[in-house]
């Protein structure tokens, strides 16, 4: 008679051993309590378990289950004091049930048990605590005889009471876990809600992952001083985010200057930025600061830098590396300290390859480079650039315009190669030309052919199409600049059918985008693109 309780003992040491390494197996809490389950039917021999859990209501329902179909353990659920369950839930305390049968608190409830088939099933129900607190039940039943005794089910409930205690670790663990992942994404959505704030920078519309893109370098390269160099096609914005690097920088309380330098000559270009003295050349009445010295402390902001030429890149050079230079008509040396920021729509890569810009000013203008996409690549934020357009006419107009559906579906399709600029201008022309409050499809410029987009639209439409940009060309039949007909374009790559027009122009750029309808700087970037020598050999 002694060996049993040696047995019994050993077993159950090798039961809390695997039950262990079931509960601490993976962070699935369910799954981990079906394996235990599992173990308990295998050493206890039990015909169903169920593990309960108390619910943010306070309700037990069924986690886990074992001999239980989905339906049957879906019905396990109880109130507090409620059948044996809800009131070992209530207690704290076990109970056991030597035949379910004959106790009128079991409700039976899952209906797996048939309680008229003449079985006693014995059930033993147990709460799971964690630390005082009772968070729910583990209960098991087995089929058993009047013969057995109270001192078996009173082992079984020793067991199964350690068998809770493990579950009550395990249920602490996986709660503490699911409270840290909800911090964590919580925290995550917090931050980029934050972080989305952030990189919007004002009176410059980008809600698409491209602007955003360009947003988040602008906050990274904003606060130091290295020179940032924009580029990208023209209208697509580069002053703007020239403004939003000087206002999210520490200089943000000094000058913010802008030079055009495509607007000057290269003599008034030197005078514009260096200054000049009383009398350097005629009409030079009196002394005169530059637009270096204006932005000291600052930002100078040089747009279509590109536009210089070969002699003013040397003086414009030796100031980027010094940051000192000599007024017009002055010998007197004036530092300054300034952080300049150029932009240029051209490709200044092919310029230094054809000699026309010099290399070492290249890399001095260009140690962070920011590339603004043109808004055939964004077409998500032209809603938005839409609406804040009719939102400025309607308060310098005292209206209320605003965009039909068929027509912002248009705009949609449009290729606006004058990018923003050009969508500004057609937007504000077709609320002026509108009789009422809603722009209609009929109202809309680039349908009158009054826009850019509008004219090339037209053109196509004309022969049959639609206006495509050079990477979805299709093919066409082309007409030349000065009307004569030419054979319809190959149906080849996009770089063949460019090398097609360029030869039926003679290899004049210009005439070639006509032919295919796009603009000049659209067919330089091509040839760019494909590596297209300027000239034919």
């Amino acid at each position: 008679m002694s060996k049993r309780p040696e047995a019994n003992a050993t077993t159950q040491v090798l039961a809390i051993y695997e039950i262990s390494k079931a509960l601490n197996s993976c962070t699935d809490l369910a799954k981990n309590l079906r394996a235990t389950l599992e173990i308990l039917a295998s050493y206890l021999h039990m015909q169903r378990g169920m593990v309960a859990l108390t619910q943010d209501d306070g309700a037990l329902q069924t986690v886990s289950a074992h001999g239980l179909s989905r339906q049957e353990k879906d019905r396990g659920r109880y109130l507090k004091g409620e059948g044996i369950i809800g009131r070992v839930l209530k207690t704290g305390l076990p109970m056991v049930i030597p035949d379910v049968a004959d106790e009128p608190l079991f409700l039976n409830r899952t209906q797996s048990r048939d309680l008229g088939d003449g079985c006693a099933i014995a059930f033993i129900c147990v709460p799971i605590k964690m630390g005082r607190e009772t968070i729910g039940v583990l209960s098991v039943d087995r089929e058993t005889d009047a013969s057995q005794r109270s001192t078996r089910f009173e082992q079984d409930v020793r067991f199964l009471k350690m068998v809770t205690i493990l579950i009550g670790h395990a249920v602490k663990q996986s709660r503490v876990i699911a409270a840290e992942r909800a911090a964590l994404l919580s925290e995550k959505q917090r931050l980029e809600t934050a972080l989305k704030g952030r990189y919007s920078i004002d009176n410059v519309i980008g809600h698409g992952k491209r602007m955003q893109e360009v947003f988040a370098e602008v906050h990274k390269v904003a606060p130091g001083r290295a020179t940032v160099l924009l580029r990208g096609e023209s209208g697509t914005g580069k002053e703007m985010i020239a403004r939003a690097i000087h206002y999210l920088s520490p200089r943000k309380d000094k000058p913010f200057v802008r030079v055009n330098c495509a607007a000057l000559t290269e003599t008034l270009l030197e005078s514009e930025l260096f200054g000049h003295e009383k009398g350097a050349f005629t009409g030079a009445s009196q002394e005169r600061k530059g637009r270096f010295e204006s932005a000291h402390g600052g930002t100078l902001f040089l747009d279509e830098i590109g536009e210089i030429s070969p002699a003013f890149q040397t003086k414009l050079l030796r100031v980027l590396q010094e940051r000192e230079f000599e007024r017009v008509g002055g010998n007197k040396s004036i530092r300054v300290d300034v952080r300049l920021i150029c932009a240029t729509n051209r490709d200044l890569e092919a310029a230094v390859t054809d000699g026309v810009f010099r290399e070492d000013l290249y890399y001095r203008i260009n140690v962070v480079a920011i590339f603004l996409p043109p808004l055939r690549e964004r077409h998500e934020d032209i809603p938005f650039l839409v609406e804040h357009c009719l939102d400025k006419f309607n308060r310098e107009n005292g209206r209320s315009v605003r965009m039909a559906p068929e027509a912002m579906r248009t705009l949609l399709q449009c290729n606006w190669t004058g990018n923003v600029r050009e969508l500004e201008n057609c937007v504000e022309r077709s609320a002026t030309m509108t009789q009422g409050d809603v722009i209609e499809l009929p109202d809309l410029s680039c349908q009158q052919g009054k826009c850019f987009s509008g004219v090339l639209q037209e053109g196509w439409a004309a022969k049959g199409g639609t206006l495509h940009p050079l990477s979805r060309m299709d093919t066409r039949p082309g007409v030349s600049a000065a009307g004569g007909a030419h054979n319809p374009p190959p149906a080849g790559s996009e770089r063949e059918r460019l090398i097609w027009a360029l030869e039926q122009c003679g290899w004049v750029q210009a005439k070639a985008a006509r032919l295919l309808n796009l603009t000049p700087r659209q067919v330089g970037y091509a040839l760019k693109k494909h590596a297209i020598p300027l000239r034919r050999l």
